[in-house]
C-alpha cells in the first residue's frame, strides 16, 4: 500500500528571511506582518520570537510592545512561494520521484518502495528530517496512508517525525481540529459556529445535511483524509527536465510489455541527450495507472550515461515492483539529473580490451539502496578528521597520510570511553578495561602526541592527545588514548579513549 509524506516547513518565511540576509543575528526574533486595509497582524515567526512569547494571529502593535527588540518583515507570499518551489525541486532531486508543492508552507511525496532502501520508515523520514536540518530550515516530517492525514499530523503533532501505523488513520485524526481537514477558512468558521470542533465530531455526522448546506467538499475532504477517495499526488517538474512519454489507447499490464516501452522511451531519452551533449545521472520513470494513481521507480549511475541497454537494463531489474493494477495508460521517462558527456574516441586494436570500469557494479548496488563510496586522506593529524567519503568514481587525488606512526586498520566512529592503569605522564597503561573486561598490557608501543588544530576551534588552543598501541596477554592489539598531557589539566582531562582495532 503507498504510504504518504508530509513535509511541514513552520518556519519557511523567517528561514526564507535568513537566508536572504545572512548578516541577521541567529538570536535576533523576526516576525513576519501581514496587511488587510489598516489592520497588522503577525503572519510568522522564527523560534527565537516564539521563545519570546509571540504567537502568530496577534497584533503587530502587540507583538512590537512585548519584544522591542523585534525585527518585523513584511508578508512577501511571492517570494515565500518560490523558496517553497526551489525546496521542493530540491526534494525531488533528494528523496522521491513523486514530489509535490502542499501550499502554503509544506511538501507532499510518494515514497512507496523507498522505506526498505533506508533500513525502514523510522530511519527514512528521520535521514529527511535531517537533510533539511542540515540545509538550516525547520521542518516536520510526517508519514501515513493518506495525503491528508500526513499533512494533519505534521502540523498538528509537535514533533521533528511522526508515524501513523498502516490502519491506523482514524485513531491518528479524530481528535485533530477541522483546520487540518485542508477546507475553506470561511466552511471551518461556519463549522465551529454549528458546535463542531474535531475531524472525528465532523466525520461521524450524516453526509448529506452537510452537502446541502456547504456542498461536496466537506465530504471530498474526509473521504480523501480517510483513504476512501484518491488523491493523487501530481509530481512537480523543472521547467528544463528533459522528458519523454508513451500514451496508451488501451491499457497494459504485462511485464513483458512494460520493459519494451521502457527500452523504447530510454532510446528517445538518449537521443535527446546526445543532441544536448549530456549524459544522465539520475532517471525517474513515471507509471500513470487507470484509476488515477501513480507508481515511480528512480535509477542512478554512478557518472554520466548514456548507454541504451544499461539503461534500459536498471530500469528493467526493478519493472516487476511496478503494479498495474486496473492498467497503466502512460509511462514518462525523466532524466531528473544530467551532466556533460562528450563522445569518446576510441583507438583500433585486435586484442580484447580488459574492461576495468567498476562503474556498472556501483549503480547495481546504488540502485539497491547501498551507498558506495571510497575513502580519501585529508590533511589533518587529528584522526577522525584525516579521511573523508567521496564519489566512488571522483577522480584520483594527490594527497596522502603523512604520518609515520601507524594506524588501525578499523578507525571508530566515536573514542569509546575505557578504564586504564597507567604511570603518568609517558608510561603505557599496565592494565585496561574494555566493555567491562579486564585486559593486562603486554606490549606497548607510544606515546604519539597529537595536538588540536587551534586555527579550527578555539577550545582546541591547548588539547592534547597522546596515542599509545597496547598488546594484550591474547594477542589482541588496540589503539586507545589519553586525553591530556598528563601533566596540566588544561591540556584534557586525563581520561583514557579506545579508538581503532589493528588487525
Amino acid at each position: 500500500m503507498p504510504r504518504v509524506v508530509s513535509i511541514y516547513l513552520p518556519d519557511l518565511a523567517t528561514d526564507r528571511i535568513r537566508r536572504d540576509d545572512p548578516n541577521i543575528p541567529v538570536e535576533q526574533p523576526i516576525a513576519v506582518i501581514s496587511k488587510s486595509g489598516s489592520k497588522r497582524w503577525v503572519s510568522a515567526v522564527d523560534q527565537a520570537a516564539r521563545t519570546a512569547g509571540l504567537r502568530v494571529g496577534m497584533p503587530a502593535a502587540k507583538a512590537q510592545a512585548i519584544f522591542r527588540g523585534l525585527l518585523m518583515v513584511d508578508a512577501d507570499p511571492a517570494a515565500d512561494f518560490v523558496a517553497l518551489e526551489r525546496i521542493t525541486f530540491w526534494a525531488l532531486g533528494q528523496h522521491s520521484p513523486i514530489v509535490a508543492i502542499d501550499e502554503p508552507n509544506g511538501i507532499v511525496m510518494d515514497t512507496e518502495g523507498a522505506d526498505h532502501l533506508q533500513g525502514g520508515e523510522l530511519p527514512m523520514i528521520t535521514g529527511i528530517a535531517n537533510r533539511f536540518r542540515a540545509k538550516k530550515l525547520t521542518a516536520r516530517v510526517a508519514i501515513a496512508d493518506t495525503w491528508g492525514a500526513a499533512h494533519a499530523c505534521a502540523r498538528a503533532i509537535q514533533r521533528e517525525t511522526v508515524i501513523v501505523p498502516v490502519g491506523e488513520t482514524v485513531r491518528a485524526v479524530e481528535n485533530l481540529p477541522l483546520a487540518l481537514l485542508r477546507l475553506p477558512a470561511k466552511i471551518i468558521d461556519d463549522l465551529h459556529t454549528l458546535g463542531f470542533k474535531s475531524i472525528g465530531e465532523l466525520s461521524a455526522v450524516p453526509r448529506a445535511p452537510l452537502a446541502l448546506r456547504f456542498g461536496p467538499e466537506i465530504g471530498r475532504r474526509v473521504d480523501q483524509m480517510f483513504g476512501r477517495v484518491s488523491e493523487p499526488i501530481i509530481p512537480i517538474r523543472m521547467p528544463d527536465v528533459i522528458e519523454v512519454s508513451r500514451s496508451f489507447a488501451e491499457p497494459i499490464g504485462s511485464a513483458e510489455t512494460i520493459n519494451k516501452y521502457v527500452g523504447r522511451l530510454v532510446e528517445q531519452l538518449v537521443g535527446e541527450l546526445q543532441k544536448r551533449g549530456l549524459g544522465v545521472r539520475r532517471t525517474d520513470l513515471i507509471v500513470e495507472k487507470v484509476d488515477g494513481t501513480r507508481q515511480a521507480i528512480r535509477a542512478g549511475t554512478a557518472k554520466p550515461a548514456r548507454d541504451v541497454a544499461w539503461l534500459a537494463k536498471l530500469f528493467r531489474d526493478r519493472t516487476e515492483k511496478i503494479d498495474p493494477g486496473f492498467g497503466i495508460e502512460k509511462l514518462t521517462l525523466s532524466a531528473i539529473m544530467t551532466q556533460p558527456l562528450e563522445e569518446e574516441q576510441r583507438s583500433s586494436e585486435l586484442m580484447d580490451a580488459q574492461d576495468e570500469d567498476l562503474t556498472p557494479l556501483i549503480d547495481i548496488y546504488g540502485n539497491r539502496g547501498q551507498r558506495v563510496y571510497r575513502v580519501a586522506p585529508v590533511a589533518s593529524d587529528v584522526p577522525e578528521r584525516s579521511v573523508a567519503r567521496i564519489s566512488a568514481v571522483a577522480l584520483e587525488d594527490q594527497a596522502s597520510w603523512v604520518q609515520q606512526w601507524r594506524r588501525p586498520v578499523r578507525l571508530l566512529a566515536y573514542p569509546e570511553r575505557i578504564e586504564a592503569i597507567a604511570l603518568l605522564p609517558d608510561h603505557p597503561p599496565a592494565s585496561v578495561t574494555l566493555r567491562g573486561k579486564r585486559r593486562k598490557v603486554i606490549r606497548a608501543d607510544g606515546p604519539e602526541r597529537i595536538f588540536g588544530e587551534w586555527w579550527m576551534r578555539d577550545a582546541e588552543m591547548e588539547a592534547v592527545r597522546d596515542y599509545f598501541l597496547i598488546e594484550d596477554e591474547n594477542g589482541e592489539r588496540f589503539w586507545i588514548f589519553r586525553h591530556g598531557d598528563g601533566v596540566d589539566p588544561e591540556t584534557g582531562s586525563h581520561r583514557w579513549f579506545l579508538h581503532g582495532l589493528f588487525a
